[in-house]
């Protein structure tokens, strides 16, 4: 999976009201980006870093310019984008790359599903031998020590998420939770119990009563053949601390 266009370097020189980041361009130049991530990001806005944004010709734009990437750390770079997690994992799946959910020729985004009114990430119909899958993307961006952390704040609608994973299971269905690890420091992937115990708990629970936890991480590529790439290319394991 690629950028549509190449990326724009720049400078972060701050996030703000969340959705806001003001970056300065190669040229001098100053603009303000939307920031597609409603989320803490926790370790991914170091004061002045190397971040890479996508632009848009829509004139209906308010914001021409997105924030895609940065660099975490001297040639670390995370992908902040929570947008693109979906068509990652998706195109991933068609590819034939995840072995787990090799054989379904259905895929289906944003389905309604669960006594709690959720949307699933993507559902997956059509196996010759394996029932329904439901699969719920999560993005992972916190990196410490090599190990990527989910979430990387309190999260209630994750929770409510696992709620709902659980009871696929009871049903008789498949459900997976595939952690999208968008930072190419990250070797592992665990619940951030230091932030969020609770889901911690229910991410055990979800693992004991059959939901199969699964995490994937992308090559995030700034630059090159032909602009940039966030393809899903190394399963990681998923482990509890």
């Amino acid at each position: 999976m690629k950028f549509a266009n190449p990326l724009i370097p720049g400078q972060l020189i701050k996030r703000y009201k969340r959705f806001l980041a003001d970056v300065q361009l190669q040229d001098g130049s100053e603009v303000t980006a939307h920031c597609p991530n409603t989320g803490s990001m926790l370790g991914c806005q170091p004061e002045s870093a190397r971040v890479w944004l996508s632009v848009s010709n829509n004139p209906k734009r308010k914001l021409p310019y997105t924030w895609e990437l940065v660099e975490t750390a001297p040639g670390v770079v995370a992908c902040i984008n929570t947008a693109q997690p979906n068509h990652q994992v998706r195109a991933a799946i068609e590819a034939g790359l995840i072995p787990e959910l090799v054989g379904y020729t259905v895929i289906r985004p944003e389905v309604r599903y669960g006594l709690e009114k959720s949307r699933i990430d993507l559902h997956l119909s059509g196996h010759d031998t394996l029932p329904d899958a439901w699969v719920e993307v999560k993005n992972v961006t916190l990196c410490e020590g090599g190990v990527g952390y989910f979430p990387d704040a309190v999260t209630t609608r994750g929770q409510k998420h696992l709620r709902e994973l659980i009871s696929q299971v009871e049903a008789g269905e498949r459900a997976v939770l595939l952690f999208c690890v968008n930072h190419t420091g990250i070797e592992s992937v665990r619940s951030a119990d230091h932030i969020d115990a609770a889901y911690g708990h229910l991410l055990k629970e979800a693992a004991a009563a059959g939901v199969e936890l699964l995490a994937w991480k992308a090559n995030l590529v700034t630059d090159g053949e032909p602009n940039g790439s966030l393809a899903l290319t190394q399963a990681v394991p998923v482990t509890f601390g």
